[in-house]
């Protein structure tokens, strides 16, 4: 986004599939952005919508687009799901690994004696992101880097 002083110009997006997941969201979002006076610009489609700016064809385009990009993710998922089902079958598909409780309260005793969360995660062969997913946080005042 280009910013000249608190107002926002124009919002760039790549593709329209970067900016909502189905067509009903992007079409109700272009026009909240629109109607806050913003231009939205899809870079990949070279569709522009302006606030001033009235142009069916641009509409019709997005509408279109956006109806073949929520069709897409939808036969992505139905792959997906068939796939996960096939190689549960023949036993190669377990899920996400499970955490142990042990290993979270190892993990909360570790940060609250103030060891970054980084060096924490990586010990226990864990992503920080699934010690956030637990509401395990660090208690250093910035942050969680490994010295």
């Amino acid at each position: 986004m280009r910013t000249l002083g608190m107002a926002i110009l124009c919002m760039h997006v790549h593709s329209i599939d970067r900016l909502a997941r189905n067509a009903k969201d992007l079409l109700n979002l272009v026009e909240q952005i629109l109607a806050k006076g913003a231009t939205v610009s899809f870079n990949k489609n070279n569709l522009i919508f302006s606030p001033e700016g009235n142009d069916h064809m641009a509409k019709l385009q997005l509408t279109m687009l956006a109806a073949f990009a929520e069709f897409e993710r939808e036969l992505i998922r139905e792959r997906q799901r068939e796939g996960i089902a096939i190689a549960k079958a023949e036993g190669k598909y377990s899920g996400r690994r499970k955490i142990s409780e042990e290993l979270l309260e190892q993990a909360r005793a570790r940060t609250t004696l103030g060891e970054p969360l980084s060096r924490v995660a990586k010990d226990l062969n864990v992503s920080r992101e699934t010690l956030y997913k637990y509401g395990i946080k660090s208690v250093l005042p910035f942050g969680n880097h490994i010295n």
